[in-house]
C-alpha cells in the first residue's frame, strides 16, 4: 500500500493512462514522481488506468538498449513503499491478470508484475480524497 507517512508537503495522486513504448506517459509520470519524492512530497497513489495498465505486465521485455519502465517503476515503488494500483476493469479488458483473477476466469496464467496490485475505483476515490493534488499522464490520442 502507499506510504502514508506524515509530511507537511501536499500529497499527490498520479494517474497514468498511456502504455509504455507507445506514449511518454509512464516515463513522464516516473520522472515527476521521482521529483516529488526527492522534494519530500507525499505520493498517495499511482493509479494505472486504460492503456496505462500495460505498464504492470510481467511480460514487458524491451530490447536491452531501451528503458525497462516496468522495472524502473518496480524499483521506485519498492524503495518508497508505493504500490501502483491497476484498475481491474482496464486490466481485464487488456488481458492483465493477477493469480486470483486468472483462477476466477479459468485462465492458464497470471501476468501482473511483482509490486503492482489490482483494485477497483474505490482505491482511486479514497486517494483523491486524501490527496491535495491529482496529476494525469495521458497517452497519445
Amino acid at each position: 500500500m502507499p506510504d502514508l507517512s506524515v509530511s507537511d508537503q501536499p500529497g499527490y495522486s498520479l494517474v497514468i493512462t498511456g502504455a509504455p513504448y507507445v506514449s511518454q506517459a509512464p516515463a513522464s509520470a516516473y520522472d515527476f514522481c521521482q521529483a516529488l519524492l526527492d522534494s519530500g512530497h507525499r505520493v498517495d497513489l499511482v493509479f494505472l488506468y486504460g492503456d496505462g495498465v500495460h505498464l504492470a505486465s510481467a511480460l514487458n521485455t524491451p530490447p536491452s538498449d531501451e528503458t525497462d519502465w516496468t522495472g524502473r517503476w518496480q524499483t521506485l515503488s519498492r524503495e518508497h513503499r508505493i504500490t501502483p494500483v491497476v484498475c481491474i476493469a482496464s486490466a481485464l479488458r487488456r488481458g492483465l491478470l493477477n493469480e486470483e483473477e486468472a483462477r476466477r476466469y479459468q485462465k492458464p496464467a497470471a501476468n501482473l508484475a511483482e509490486g503492482f496490485t489490482i483494485a477497483g475505483l474505490g482505491e482511486w476515490v479514497e486517494a483523491v480524497n486524501r490527496s491535495e493534488r491529482v496529476v494525469y499522464f495521458h497517452g497519445a490520442a
